[in-house]
């Protein structure tokens, strides 16, 4: 599995999981603050759009994961 894949798919578990815990319809509500996490992981993939960075990335190269290959 790729970095890039990697991203996504945390990023969208963590809004998702943040969802379910911030609103007030879902059963798994706990408390609204948890909306504040859905805006910044959308904050941060906004912001790594223009800058590049991303520290999860920087994390997953670390452990030895491989990046997109462009040339494959």
């Amino acid at each position: 599995m790729t970095i890039n894949r990697i991203v996504r798919i945390v990023a969208g578990f963590f809004v998702l999981l943040s969802l379910a815990l911030g609103v007030q319809a879902s059963p798994l509500f706990v408390n609204a603050n948890f909306l504040w996490f859905t805006a910044f992981v959308g904050v941060n993939l906004f912001q790594s759009g223009f800058t590049n960075l991303c520290p999860l990335v920087n994390i997953l190269k670390v452990l030895g994961f491989k990046e997109d290959c462009q040339s494959c």
